[in-house]
């Protein structure tokens, strides 16, 4: 765990709009797709939990595929749902 931790961190507090777009890439989505996901994490100031994560934790949340919570976002949806889940900081 101490050697992990550290790493862990920089992760959260390094990551950049190509990473969570790059991740997202791998998660099945197009760059056309990942582009808007990654620019409302960003608005949120959701970065340190990275765009992936919100994109399931909101498909599980809602019952629904991730590819579908991820179009959803990318049309501007469900942004408030995020906001909920995330509240605290401790997510």
């Amino acid at each position: 765990d101490k050697i992990v931790e550290p790493m862990l961190e920089m992760g959260y507090k390094n990551t950049t709009p190509a990473i969570e777009r790059s991740v997202l890439l791998r998660m099945g989505f197009s760059s056309l797709e990942a582009k808007p996901i990654v620019e409302g994490v960003m608005q949120k100031g959701l970065m340190g939990k990275g765009a992936g994560n919100v994109v399931w934790r909101l498909s599980k949340k809602m019952g629904i595929s991730v590819r579908e919570a991820g179009l959803a976002l990318a049309e501007d949806k469900y942004w408030d749902e995020v906001n909920a889940l995330f509240e605290g900081g401790e997510n």
